[in-house]
């Protein structure tokens, strides 16, 4: 497979995906522009607005791809501050919790520091391992006691959420097994983040054209057995045709694709759940059409770590 562009420090396959995203995005809004004028609705409305956030995340990604390999480290620890921050402002904490969010947002740095320099076995540790210890520790010092046990759950909780899932896309560009090329690391990261909003938006499209049988009413009304079957079906034959970014097998692309279409439903459906103890809609509204930043990421922060452990184990054997 040929570069479309020679003096872009991305491998071939890398530009012909992102030129047939850019293309489908282009299609999509023409499409939904024209469908728009004859027979507008809410549907095509949200679709717009969904097409619009997509241009924004693509432009974001390519920026942090091709300016500089660090770029795109410091963007996604940006991502982690941003959920970080948007479940904080929701969450009902004591006083005294405020003061240990400073040591919260310290991780940050630190996890995605660990990723940048590879210390593969240490970046796996050091949240749910290190964290979960201090974290716990440090409320005991603030010396209140009542409701204490509900802060040492939801702030750990909040970190695995928002930074150690998330953190993982950043591992996958330095692969420990890959010689630290960031080239190869690039093509895993854009096939990981492809796969999964993918499957958001085929289940999505199955759910509004056949959605009749509702999974989970009480928690996301709008979840269908219809479009999270149709999602995976539609993910696993996306997973298999864009093979060509990764180093597995035919059955090793249809066992992970099928896997990220079940972990994203995961992913989607914890965050609905939060949402309803909430009692939001949307984590925020940083994203139009998409709410918060963490209401986008949400599958990413479920798909990221076991899909990085998964390629790493068959490559290891």
């Amino acid at each position: 497979m040929n570069k479309i562009f020679d003096s872009v420090n991305l491998i071939a396959e890398i530009q012909w995906v992102i030129a047939i995203i850019l293309f489908i995005l282009a299609f999509a809004t023409i499409l939904f522009w024209i469908w728009d004028k004859l027979s507008p609705s809410k549907l095509v409305e949200e679709m717009q607005i969904r097409t619009r956030s997509w241009w924004i995340m693509c432009f974001i990604f390519l920026f942090a791809s091709l300016i500089n390999p660090i770029i795109t480290y410091i963007a996604l620890a940006f991502l982690s501050f941003l959920t970080l921050r948007e479940i904080y402002s929701l969450l009902k904490l004591r006083e005294m919790d405020r003061s240990i969010l400073f040591f919260c947002y310290l991780c940050i740095p630190i996890q995605y520091y660990l990723a940048y320099k590879g210390y593969y076995n240490l970046f796996l540790i050091f949240i749910p391992v290190f964290m979960f210890i201090i974290i716990p520790f440090l409320l005991v010092l603030t010396g209140e006691t009542k409701d204490i046990i509900r802060s040492m759950c939801i702030l750990p909780t909040s970190l695995m959420l928002g930074v150690y899932g998330i953190s993982h896309l950043a591992l996958l560009i330095n692969f420990p097994e890959m010689n630290n090329d960031e080239i190869s690391g690039k093509a895993l990261l854009l096939f990981l983040i492809f796969i999964t909003e993918a499957n958001d938006i085929m289940q999505f499209v199955w759910g509004k054209i056949f959605g009749k049988n509702k999974i989970l009413p009480n928690v996301s009304p709008n979840k269908t057995w219809e479009g999270f079957i149709g999602g995976i079906l539609s993910t696993t034959l996306i997973g298999y045709l864009m093979g060509f970014l990764t180093p597995l097998s035919t059955i090793q692309l249809i066992i992970i694709s099928f896997s990220i279409s079940i972990l994203g439903f995961m992913g989607d459906s914890i965050l609905s759940a939060v949402k309803r103890d909430f009692g939001v809609k949307d984590m925020g509204n940083t994203i139009p059409g998409h709410g918060g930043v963490l209401d986008r990421v949400d599958s990413l922060s479920t798909t990221a770590s076991p899909f990085f452990h998964i390629v790493y184990f068959i490559i290891m054997l």
